[in-house]
């Protein structure tokens, strides 16, 4: 007979975070939105859900195919979040009587894309936006910037390198060499590879979509020459104005980010030492929101690549566990003591130190072994003989060092001990 009992896992392509994942992500979240807010952005944030004529045609045929669309139990039609730009499209249209005129937001929410999963693809994963929208003043522009670069510094990376480049800059080179089967942005895309496969193969391959071998040639070396034009000089100068090292922010004409929607500014945030990828990317967009169908709105953004960011965190050892372990335990050794149990974890906590109360009347060896298996440094153990005399006992489970004191001197003693 056959067992039809399903294996507990979770969905191909979605994953689960135990709390040491946990942990990191939420500290990595938190030094982000700490900076963001500091910069004046404002958090915001979007269903789930929305109607799925909202997002089909919003992304190309391709990625259509990658919605996870459905029809509700009401008939209608409706499809999970896959990014985070049309749903704030939506949001500036429905609410442009309730926001700011220059609205500056960020975004950390999950998306879903029905994609094939492999390494480092997954259908669910975190973005990790800020924009600022309805302004055409390169300041916004500079704003971004350096927000990126405080946030990165805020995680702790040792250096932040910000790789800038122009749109008009590129299709100023390249609109000439264009043909009517090869145009200015599949060019684009091709010198956006460059420094991933090199000079010889992106020659190769834009000959290969039809442009003769001396052009090519000619794409890329005018390409590298190209000096950077006064307008992006402006952004910069403003971009240190603000604080950014000038040495952190590099010219690169290269530098072209392969979706077409860009129109000015681009850049990219590397992480000199990690080197799995660029860890952020954005620029200025000012066509972009009126084409999903909202109001006609500039604006210049920065999507985060969180994952990366996460694994670049742990990458450089900035994620210390011992900042997010329970640092206390306190034992309960019978029903007569539990009261000083009680007492003793709740002024612990109300000082700011994590502090775990064991849960059950088990011998002491066992709450011991519970606390050596999670890493919890100190325990507090009360029985009859410590609770007759007001004491409590306090063990370092590293050396196994024993201090009997007051209940006041070894609570202070362990608010030392964690910098309270």
């Amino acid at each position: 007979m056959k067992n039809n009992k399903l294996t507990p896992q979770a969905l191909k392509g979605f994953r689960d975070f135990l709390p040491e994942e946990k942990r990191k992500r939420d500290f990595v979240i938190k030094k982000i939105v700490e900076t963001f807010e500091i910069f004046g952005f404002e958090p915001l944030e979007t269903p789930t859900l929305e109607y799925a004529a909202l997002l089909l045609g919003k992304y190309g045929q391709e990625a259509d195919k990658l919605l996870y669309s459905f029809q509700d139990r009401g008939g209608r039609e409706i499809a999970l979040r896959y990014d985070q730009t049309v749903p704030t499209a939506r949001i500036l249209t429905q609410y442009q009587h309730v926001l700011p005129r220059y609205f500056r937001r960020y975004q950390i929410q999950n998306v879903f894309r029905a994609d094939n999963p492999q390494k480092g693809r997954y259908r669910e994963f975190t973005q990790c936006d800020i924009d600022i929208f309805n302004s055409e003043s390169p300041i916004s522009d500079a704003e971004i910037i350096a927000t990126t670069y405080f946030a990165f510094q805020n995680v702790g990376y040792p250096e932040i390198n910000i790789i800038i480049n122009d749109r008009q800059l590129l299709f100023s080179i390249l609109r000439p060499c264009a043909t009517s089967k090869v145009d200015v942005f599949s060019l684009i895309q091709s010198i956006d590879k460059l420094a991933k496969i090199g000079k010889d193969q992106v020659v190769a391959e834009i000959v290969q979509k039809g442009i003769k071998q001396d052009q090519a040639e000619a794409v890329i070396s005018n390409t590298l020459k190209t000096k950077i034009i006064p307008s992006l000089q402006n952004i910069i100068d403003l971009a240190t104005g603000l604080g950014v090292p000038k040495q952190s922010i590099i010219f690169d004409p290269t530098l072209a980010r392969g979706l077409d929607y860009y129109t000015g500014m681009i850049f990219e945030v590397q992480l000199p030492g990690y080197t799995v990828g660029s860890c952020g990317g954005g620029g200025r967009y000012d066509k972009l929101i009126g084409q999903l169908g909202g109001l006609d709105v500039p604006a210049v953004g920065i999507a985060f690549g969180f994952d990366r960011m996460v694994e670049a965190a742990e990458y450089f050892k900035l994620i210390s566990q011992a900042n997010f372990i329970t640092q206390i335990l306190v034992t309960v050794f019978d029903k007569n003591n539990l009261s000083t149990s009680l007492s003793a974890t709740s002024t612990l906590r109300k000082n700011g130190v994590k502090t775990e109360l064991y849960p059950a009347f088990d011998k002491l060896s066992k709450q011991l072994k519970y606390a050596d298996k999670k890493g919890i440094p100190y325990v507090v153990i009360i029985g009859p003989e410590e609770a007759e005399k007001k004491m409590i006992k306090v063990k370092e489970m590293k050396s196994g060092e024993e201090k009997t004191q007051t209940i006041e001197d070894a609570i202070g003693y362990l608010l030392s001990q964690f910098g309270f």
